[in-house]
């Protein structure tokens, strides 16, 4: 007997043997047929979709999972278009608070308000108290000078840390922006954050991921560097995932500095590496560990990527550390089993992964690592072919293109804008792209996602890239088949096929039918995990339905 019978639906099942369905099978959390497969057997419950399009559940191959979460409870600047608003949105949160608390806001913007907020800005908003603002991109903060006081920025005590910049004025003073590594200064006054509150705020994350379709995601860089909230923070993942919070399946990326020199015998060749020997794929199809993660340059929006050639307006590029540095993690981390994750948006960082990556396969062969370019942000027409020869997975962010398009064009200039954040291209080179969305650098909805893939449009209304867009169909597919791909999953999930993971999105309009303006726009009815609702407007409300199994068997929650 069926554990459910879902008909009267319109199916896109990505599956090019039998690409569309009106119903689905399933038992045991698997698909286990559609159509004339399943009609007429007997299920304990039958759901009438009156005719909500499927589709398989959205993976995101890039997102920041603990950050967004924790990002919910800070000050929200991400709409904020001047100082103005900045210094009124700090001066009301801090209002409310301690005379010694922090104020933390999230999502500012310099290139929509004109500049960044300064020290002296926030010294009068917070009213002398520690005031952290985080730049949308992640790769750089506005702080007060109680922060620098206390970083030992004011009195010299503090070092730039290598592939960091503490920018000061004309005059040497420092304005409160730290870029790159230099964030690690703040860093060391707030971190590591207490595992149940980041437990907490991966809940809250789930829950909107949940909302939005996403039955798996990527977490881009757990433990330590730029974006580590703890050094035990795969504790706060189990923690979340224990307590039933975890709506999503997770794949965590661990970041390069987490990772040390291990005493293993000679002849294993783990010489780099997490104690006991984890790496890449230690866990189960719920939470388990992805790529190592390593940041090689910075941002486009910040001015701080590697490019082979200058920016058009300002910014210098910021390797992270010395190049031979990283190259020899990468190569390290690839003996020791790990695939690897490189954060490299120039077109000079996109080299250094590749050289690495092909040293690695020179110097210790290994058959289908799929090792990652996160990012890709600016690939040229030379380097296209690498990734094929390579194997090499590129992960671009399609909504960037929309988000801040302008300001990237703004920063390569028009020769180069078409290098952007590519998808054609990369499809034409024999590749898949997986969909992602650096959430919450962008929005993170895969469907807001697919429809810049299709138009390629920012949100200034200047198409960048006219001849990367893809077909719907192609983007519906990147961020469900090809999302599972990239993380070796192709064979379980990310298409509706006999045996693969009942993981599906019920949909109240057809992505691959509406203009693509409405892409968008189109709502989420449910979302279903393992055959379960981890999400229902209501068509699923009062049917007998296995519960969620979002904790692990024998788990005490």
């Amino acid at each position: 007997m069926l554990d459910m019978l879902l008909r009267d639906v319109r199916v896109h099942t990505v599956d090019d043997a039998r690409p569309t369905a009106s119903a689905i099978g399933v038992l045991g959390g698997r698909v286990v047929g559609l159509d004339e497969e399943v009609v007429d057997l007997p299920a304990r419950t039958v759901v009438e979709g009156q005719g909500a399009v499927v589709v398989p559940g959205f993976g995101d191959a890039h997102n920041h999972m603990a950050w967004f979460g924790q990002s919910l409870g800070e000050i929200d600047l991400s709409a904020t278009t001047s100082l103005a608003g900045v210094e009124e949105a700090v001066a009301r949160d801090a209002a409310r608070l301690p005379a010694d608390a922090w104020v933390v806001g999230s999502g500012y913007d310099d290139t929509v308000m004109g500049a960044h907020p300064d020290r002296s800005l926030l010294d009068r908003a917070g009213g002398g108290r520690p005031v952290w603002l985080k730049h949308r991109s992640g790769h750089m903060s506005a702080v007060s000078s109680e922060v620098l006081r206390r970083c030992g920025v004011l009195d010299g005590r503090a070092e730039e840390p290598e592939g960091g910049v503490v920018v000061r004025d004309g005059s040497g003073e420092p304005t409160g922006l730290l870029q790159e590594r230099a964030q690690a200064l703040v860093d060391d006054l707030v971190k590591p954050y207490p595992v149940e509150e980041v437990a907490t705020a991966l809940g809250r994350a789930s829950e909107v991921y949940a909302a939005e379709g996403l039955t798996h995601v990527v977490e881009a860089g757990i433990g330590l560097g730029l974006l580590g909230r703890t050094p035990v923070e795969a504790a706060a993942y189990q923690v979340a995932r224990d307590r039933g919070l975890l709506r999503t399946r997770v794949e965590l990326m661990v970041a390069g500095d987490t990772l040390h020199r291990l005493r293993a015998h000679p002849a294993d060749g783990i010489d780099v590496g997490l104690d006991l020997g984890l790496r890449t794929g230690f866990g189960d199809d719920r939470l388990r560990l992805g790529p190592m993660k390593i940041w090689l340059d910075g941002s486009l929006i910040g001015r701080t990527a590697a490019l082979s050639e200058p920016f058009c307006d300002h910014g210098t590029a910021v390797f992270q550390d010395d190049p031979d540095v990283m190259r020899r993690l990468v190569v390290d981390a690839h003996r020791a089993g790990w695939r690897v994750a490189a954060h490299a948006i120039g077109d000079d960082a996109v080299e250094l992964a590749l050289d690495a990556f092909a040293e690695a396969a020179r110097v210790h062969p290994r058959a289908d690592v799929r090792h990652r370019v996160e990012h890709a942000g600016l690939v040229r027409p030379d380097q296209l072919a690498r990734f094929g020869e390579l194997g090499v997975v590129p992960v671009p962010q399609p909504r960037f293109l929309y988000a801040i398009g302008d300001t990237m064009a703004a920063a390569v200039g028009p020769r180069r804008v078409d290098w952007l954040y590519r998808h054609r291209s990369f499809l034409d080179a024999g590749l898949r792209v997986p969909g992602s969305s650096d959430r919450p650098v962008a929005p993170g909805a895969p469907l807001l996602g697919m429809q810049s893939m299709v138009e390629r449009l920012s949100s200034g209304g200047v198409l960048l890239g006219a001849d990367e867009r893809v077909s719907a169909a192609q983007a519906l597919r990147a961020y469900t088949l090809d999302e599972a791909w990239a993380s070796h999953d192709e064979q379980t999930r990310g298409s509706l096929a006999r045996g693969k993971l009942a993981d599906l999105v019920l949909l109240d309009d057809d992505p691959l039918r509406v203009d693509a303006d409405r892409i968008g726009a189109i709502g989420v009815l449910a979302t279903l995990l393992a055959g379960a609702p981890v999400h229902d407007t209501g068509l699923f409300a009062g049917r007998d339905l296995p519960a969620p199994t979002t904790t692990p068997e024998g788990a005490q929650a």
